[in-house]
């Protein structure tokens, strides 16, 4: 294998122990998800408690390599579904004279690069 493979390999399972943990923190810190669900959306603690279980299965179905190519394409589909809350975030830390608004606002064009980083692993390449 090699070291481009390795370290594909590498990111692969940092991103996918990353979006298991993001995924258990619904149910932890669950308030601060709360916290940046747009109002117009219903069932904002229904939805947080999916999201949280949507990126935990994601991650874990990146782990096999029969499930990879998929989980990436369902990663990316989530993350875009995601990205009004990201917004709202923003919005809210505005609102709020948050100190942490520059994190909001370097969160969004962030969400794209880990949308890119997800479409990495789409490729038919079954070894990636």
């Amino acid at each position: 294998m090699s070291k481009v493979q390795n370290l594909k390999s590498v990111f692969l399972y940092v991103m996918a122990v990353f979006y298991i943990l993001a995924g258990n923190s619904h149910f932890f810190i669950t308030d601060y998800y709360l916290a940046i669900m747009p109002p117009k959306i219903p069932y904002h603690l229904q939805l947080v408690y999916i999201s949280g279980i949507c990126e935990i299965i994601i991650g874990l179905l990146l782990f096999p390599i029969s499930t990879r190519r998929l989980a990436a394409w369902m990663l990316i589909a989530f993350l875009v579904a995601v990205f009004p809350a990201n917004i709202q975030m923003t919005i809210n830390y505005s609102n709020e004279n948050n100190p942490q608004l520059w994190v909001s606002i370097v969160r969004l064009p962030v969400q794209f690069l880990l949308i890119w980083w997800a479409w990495i692993y789409t490729k038919q390449n079954p070894n990636s």
